[in-house]
Formats: C-alpha cells, structure tokens, sequence
C-alpha cells in the first residue's frame, strides 16, 4: 500500500489532492497548522481508516522527518499563499514558503522518497511572451514590490528543488500552478473568482480592480488534483518543472460578468484603483495563460473543465457555506 504525505493538506488545493489520493487506493496522511486551511475541509475523510490528520507545521525539521520516514511519496502544498496574505505578512511568506520547502526537501533526500512541490504561475513575473513555457526566462520586479517577494520564494523552491534533484538525485518535481478555483475556496485571501462569486451572491457590488482588461485563465481544482497525482506516477516527471493550468483565458472584468449572470445576481460592476486595493506602486500582470504542451506529453492529460462549470460548482459551494452560516447565527 502507497504513503503519501500531504503537507498543506488540509488548504484547498491540498484537500483535494488528498481526496484524489484516498480515490487511488492510497494511505494518506496530512499536516497541517491550520493557519489558511480548515478541518472542515477534510471532514468527510475523517471516517475513512485509510486517512489521518496532524496539527502542525510544516517547518518543524523533527515532526516532518518522522512523517516523511512513513510515507512514500510526499506533496508539499504548505505555503502562504494569495496577494493580500503576501502582503500583510511578508516576512512570514518568505519564511513559510522557503524554510518549509527546504524542510522537506532534507527530510525526503534522506530517505529518497519521491516529492512533488507545490510552485506558482508568479514565478513568470512581468513576463509577455505568453503563453508561458516552462524553459523561458523569468522576468521578475523590483525588491522594493513587495509581492515579487513572494515570486522570488517560490522560484528559490525550484531552485532548491532541482539542486536536490542533481545533488542527491532525489525524485522531485516541481509543478506551477496556475490560477485554481472550485469548492472549499476562500475569498479571504484575496483570490478573484470567489470574491466576485460571494459578492454575486451577496448582491452586493462586484469589484474589479484596475481597468478589467487583465486576463487569466481558471482551472478546476480537480483537473489540478488529478494533475498532481499522475505526475507524481511518472517517473519522467522526476527533475522537471511542469505547468499546471487551463489556457482558455478570460479579461477578469468579462469574469465579473459572467459570473453575476451565472448566479442570476444583480450586482453592479464597479471599478477600483490597484492604489486603493493594495500598497502604492503596486503591479497588476497583463495576461497569464500556460502552455500545456509539456504536461500532455508528460501524463497525457489537460485540465478542461469550462470555466462555467467551475463558477457553478463554486457557487453552490459557496451558497451551502453560506446557508450553514445563518443557521448557526440564528440557532445561536
């Protein structure tokens, strides 16, 4: 029977990994601090035997050696993540992110167990030569920006990665994750689609930020779980970075749109300036769209689910949340 490790694993993303996983066949064990990721999300696989569930960090060097020793592959998904966490905490962001992965990355090389660790669409930067393939250079800001910090940490995982990959031939891949939306997700964090959903649902004005021109591209949370788990299957994938995303691309103030007609809202669409969202100085990235072409050759996948099924599974998600809340304000 296969062990796998999920650090993060109770977060959004590391939730349904962690779902896919138990699907497999696999044990699954995952850590987590808690600080963005909630035990509500993993609730439904507390019954299962096969599933278990730690409370802690996964910058503790000792706590991370034993569970990596049980396990046989390992999913590092802890980070701080979301622009507005990055910047309201930017030295926390720079710590989690890089500490945590070099923490695994020992822990695993010690013991060779395969590793797949958790990047980001930031690590392209400012770049414009979409769409975005793995071998381009990066094009990262300035040091006084303080969310390319949070660009910069993450591609210092790669680094650390792949040097433990050619140093100690240890099994990684690192995979950057573009821009994932579905159920469990949170808008707290300053993540656009479920802000725009709740805001939908809400009635209350839509809020664009800057001009509604820049674009992205929305993947399922499943697609991306599904992603995951084969990649970490295949063995090809060992040393090598791997894009992970849709590439059908959406301008976020069409986004806003679609997303207030999909849930039957009447919501007015407003725009902010970045400079009243955000610190001043702050940049916005044109467009972000992945090449896919390497992750279809490694594993003969491509996430596909359209984006209107992904803002209604979002929504009904969200509505569920929501409807728990009121009663539990109302049952006081």
């Amino acid at each position: 029977m296969t062990n796998v490790l999920i650090t993060g694993g109770a977060g959004f993303i590391g939730s349904h990994v962690a779902e896919r996983c138990l699907r497999e066949g696999w044990n699954v064990s995952v850590l987590d601090d808690l600080s963005t990721g909630s035990l509500s999300n993993i609730a439904p696989m507390k019954p299962d035997p096969r599933f278990s569930f730690t409370l802690g960090s996964a910058l503790d060097d000792s706590l991370v050696a034993s569970m990596v020793e049980c396990s046989d592959i390992v999913f590092s998904l802890a980070a701080t993540v979301g622009v507005k966490l990055v910047l309201e905490g930017p030295i926390r962001a720079l710590d989690n992110n890089v500490r945590g992965t070099r923490c695994v990355l020992e822990a695993a090389a010690a013991k060779r167990k395969r590793v797949l660790i958790a990047s980001t669409s930031e690590v392209y930067g400012k770049s414009d030569r979409v769409p975005f393939c793995e071998d381009a250079d990066l094009v990262i800001g300035k040091t006084s920006t303080l969310r390319w910090g949070y660009a910069c940490s993450k591609a210092l995982d790669e680094f650390l990665a792949l040097a433990y990959y050619h140093e100690h031939e240890l099994p990684v891949t690192v995979v950057r994750i573009f821009n994932t939306a579905g159920p469990r997700q949170r808008e707290e964090y300053g993540m656009v689609l479920p802000a725009f959903v709740r805001q939908a649902l809400a009635g209350s004005p839509i809020t664009v930020f800057g001009n509604g021109l820049q674009s992205r591209c929305f993947t399922h949370v499943d697609d991306v779980a599904e992603s995951l788990v084969r990649l970490v299957k295949t063995p090809e994938a060992s040393g090598e970075v791997i894009n992970v995303g849709n590439d059908s691309e959406i301008a976020i103030g069409e986004l806003a749109a679609m997303v207030r007609d999909r849930v039957g809202s009447l919501s007015k669409i407003v725009r902010v300036p970045y400079e009243e969202a955000y610190d001043k100085g702050f940049e916005e990235i044109a467009r972000r769209v992945p090449s896919l072409a390497k992750l279809e050759r490694m594993i003969g996948y491509r996430p596909r689910t359209p984006l209107e099924r992904i803002v209604d599974t979002l929504a009904d998600d969200m509505r569920l949340r929501m409807g728990l809340a009121k009663c539990v304000a109302a049952c006081g």
